[in-house]
C-alpha cells in the first residue's frame, strides 16, 4: 500500500513525501479530483451568463444575479448567506453612435462604446475636427488653442511586447482614466482613445473613467484597433471630422448589496475571504469578468462541504457588488470589517479571467511570502509556479489596508485582454478544465491557509 501512494505522489511530480507534506499533497490530490469531475463552476457560469445575463450595477440585471448568487452559496452549503447593503452609482449607456466624414466625404459609421462613467452630448449631435496624440507627453506639449474645440484622438498602442500583459494594461489604462478631464482641461468637445486591447480586431473595450474635479465633463468613448489604425491613416493624409450622438450618463446612487455566504471555523473564528465581483460591464456576458472569480469562489465553499474538510477558521465567499465602476462593495465590506473589528486572516481574489492558473500574487510581508512560497511543490502538479507578484485585488484593497495579507489568482494572462471589458466576453470563451483548475488552486490555497495560520 505504501509503494502504491508514493507511486501516486512521484506521478503527480511531488518531491517531498514525508510528514505533512505526504498528507497535504493527497489532500490536493482530493481537491483537484472532487473539482474537476463533481464541479458546478461550469455549469453555474452558464446559468449565470445565460439566464442572467451582463449584470451593470443598478441595473434590474445585477439585481436579478443577487438573487441567483445567495442562492448558489445555499446550495453550496454554506452555513450563513446574507446581502450586505452598500450604496452603489447608476451609470446608463443608452443610444449612442459615432460618425467620421473625410474632406469633401460622407459620413461612415464607426463602432465604439462610451466609456463607463462617462457623461454623454444629452443626444444631440457633437462635431468637431480630429486630432491625433500618440502619448500623454505629446498631449501635454499642445498648446490649448490647437485643442480648444476639437476631439482629440488618444492612439496609444498596447505595448505587445510585455509578456507579461497585465503591465501592458496597466500602462494604457492612463488614457482611459484620464483622456475626457485632459481633452476638457484645453477647451476640447470630446476624447476618443484606442481600445486597451491585445488583439487585432475592431472590437472596442469599454471601462472605466474618471473627472477631474472642477473640470467640465465632455464625453470619452473608445473604438477597436483595426478601427484606430484605419483612422490614423486617414489624419496622416487629410482632415477629419468626427460627430458623436450618445445618452449615456449617470443617474444617482442606489441601494444595492454584495452577497456573502460562509461555513464557520470550527477553531477560530477569524476569517479568510475568497472572492469574486458579481457585478460586470454591460456588454457581452461578463464571463470571465468576471463570472469566472464568482463560481470559482463558490466553489470553495461547496468542496470544504462536500469533502467533510473540518475548517480551523470560517472561509467567506464574497461576490462583491460594483467592482467596475466604482468598487462601492469592496469598499463598504472593508468599512463593515474595520467597524466591527472582525479578525481576517487572508483573502484571495479571482479576477483575471478563467484561464488556466499559472500563480497566486502575494501582497504582504516577508514572512508570510516565504511561508506560502515554500509550498511551491504542492502545486506545481497542477501547473502553478509564479509566486513573484506583489498585488492583489480591488475589492480586497480595503482589507490589505488594514494590515490583512492579501492575494490574487494568476491565470494565463495571454488571451484576457482580447475580451475584456468587450462584447466578446460570454461563456463560450471559457474552458470548463480550466475554469475549474482556478477554483481547485483557490481551494488547495486556503486549506492550507486554514492549516497553518
Amino acid at each position: 500500500m505504501k509503494k502504491i501512494v508514493n507511486l501516486s505522489l512521484i506521478t503527480l511530480g511531488v518531491t517531498f513525501l514525508s510528514g505533512q507534506t505526504r498528507e497535504d499533497s493527497l489532500q490536493f490530490n482530493k481537491i483537484s479530483t472532487e473539482i474537476l469531475n463533481n464541479g458546478k463552476g461550469y455549469n453555474e457560469l452558464h446559468e449565470l451568463t445565460k439566464t442572467i445575463g451582463h449584470r451593470l450595477s443598478g441595473s434590474e440585471a445585477y439585481e436579478k444575479s443577487v438573487k441567483w448568487a445567495e442562492q448558489k452559496l445555499r446550495d453550496a452549503g454554506a452555513d450563513k448567506v446574507w446581502l450586505q447593503e452598500v450604496m452603489i452609482p447608476v451609470w446608463v449607456r443608452g443610444k449612442e453612435s459615432l460618425h467620421i466624414k473625410a474632406s469633401n466625404g460622407t459620413w461612415k459609421n464607426l463602432k465604439m462604446l462610451s466609456l463607463g462613467n462617462s457623461e454623454g452630448t444629452g443626444g444631440k449631435d457633437v462635431s468637431g475636427e480630429i486630432i491625433m496624440v500618440k502619448s500623454l507627453e505629446e498631449y501635454d506639449l499642445l498648446p490649448a488653442e490647437k485643442v480648444k474645440d476639437k476631439i482629440v484622438f488618444f492612439n496609444y498602442p498596447f505595448n505587445q511586447g510585455h509578456v507579461q500583459t497585465f503591465i501592458a494594461y496597466r500602462e494604457a489604462g492612463a488614457y482611459r482614466r484620464t483622456a475626457a478631464s485632459l481633452t476638457a482641461k484645453k477647451g476640447g468637445k470630446f476624447a476618443i482613445i484606442r481600445s486597451l486591447s491585445s488583439a487585432f480586431d475592431d472590437v472596442p473595450h469599454t471601462g472605466n473613467m474618471r473627472y477631474d474635479d472642477n473640470i467640465s465633463k465632455v464625453p470619452a468613448v473608445t473604438i477597436g484597433n483595426t478601427t484606430a489604425d484605419e483612422l490614423e491613416t486617414l489624419l496622416r493624409s487629410q482632415k477629419i471630422t468626427a460627430k458623436l450622438n450618445s445618452n449615456c450618463g449617470m443617474k444617482g446612487e442606489k441601494l444595492s448589496h454584495s452577497v456573502i455566504g460562509e461555513i464557520t471555523g470550527k477553531k477560530d473564528r477569524s476569517v479568510i475571504v475568497v472572492g469574486g465581483h458579481l457585478d460586470s460591464w454591460d456588454v457581452g456576458e461578463g464571463a470571465h469578468d468576471d463570472g469566472a472569480g464568482i463560481v470559482q469562489s463558490i466553489e470553495v465553499i461547496r468542496t470544504f462541504k462536500k469533502l467533510g474538510v473540518q475548517n480551523n477558521h470560517t472561509i467567506r465567499a464574497v461576490c462583491f457588488a460594483n467592482e467596475e465602476n466604482g468598487t462601492k462593495g469592496g469598499k463598504q465590506y472593508g468599512k463593515t470589517a474595520k467597524e466591527s473589528n472582525e479578525k481576517h486572516l487572508f483573502a484571495i481574489e479571482s479576477d483575471a479571467g478563467g484561464f488556466s492558473p499559472r500563480g497566486i500574487s502575494l501582497e504582504m510581508d516577508d514572512a508570510k511570502r516565504n511561508q506560502i512560497k515554500s509550498w511551491v511543490n504542492l502545486f506545481l502538479p497542477y501547473g502553478v509556479y509564479n509566486f513573484e507578484g506583489k498585488y492583489s485585488g480591488s475589492d480586497i484593497a480595503p482589507l490589505h489596508e488594514m494590515g490583512v495579507p492579501t492575494a490574487e489568482l494568476v491565470p494565463d494572462p495571454q488571451r484576457y485582454f482580447d475580451i475584456h471589458h468587450t462584447a466578446e466576453d460570454t461563456f463560450e470563451k471559457v474552458n470548463r478544465r480550466e475554469l475549474l483548475l482556478g477554483a481547485t488552486v483557490m481551494t488547495q490555497l486556503i486549506y492550507m491557509i486554514d492549516k497553518n495560520w
